[in-house]
């Protein structure tokens, strides 16, 4: 992993740890035993597929910087598939407090994607190597010899 990648990785997971926490805390507070479940459930799936998506996109665009774009937009969409999916299957779970478990998910959600969006943008990564168009020699003179003029 790119230096980049980790301090941005590092501050997804300084965001989302506070949202996540005070979720756990509500959640407790506002729905007992269950809520508590429901939270560290939510937060463990928070953990797994943003983690994991981060890793994907880390890992897609390794060597090809020119698909970040692409690869960025097909990996957010497969996590928010994925966040859905978890609400909509274990909306109704007996063992946990659902709306805890989806209220909890979503906050953390949000906080992880502000945070990756923030730095992110805040790494200022180069996506052109600058040093890679200047050849050496005679040749890059304007009018000198090889340029055809």
């Amino acid at each position: 992993m790119l230096s980049n990648d980790a301090r941005i990785l590092r501050g997804c997971a300084l965001v989302a740890a506070p949202v996540g926490i005070l979720a756990l805390v509500l959640s407790t507070v506002f729905a007992g035993s269950k809520g508590l479940i429901g939270a560290l459930i939510a937060l463990a799936v928070a953990l797994v597929v943003f983690g994991g998506g981060f890793a994907a996109l880390m890992r897609l665009t390794r060597d090809r910087p020119q698909t970040v774009l692409m690869a960025g937009l097909l990996v957010y969409a497969v996590q928010m598939l994925l966040a859905g999916v978890f609400i909509v299957v274990f909306k109704n779970a007996s063992f946990f407090n659902g709306r805890a478990f989806g209220f909890s998910l979503l906050a953390t959600l949000l906080a992880w994607v502000g945070g990756q969006v923030y730095f992110t943008l805040k790494s200022k990564t180069l996506y052109v190597d600058t040093s890679a168009g200047k050849p050496d020699g005679p040749q890059s003179k304007p009018g000198g010899p090889g340029n055809g003029t």
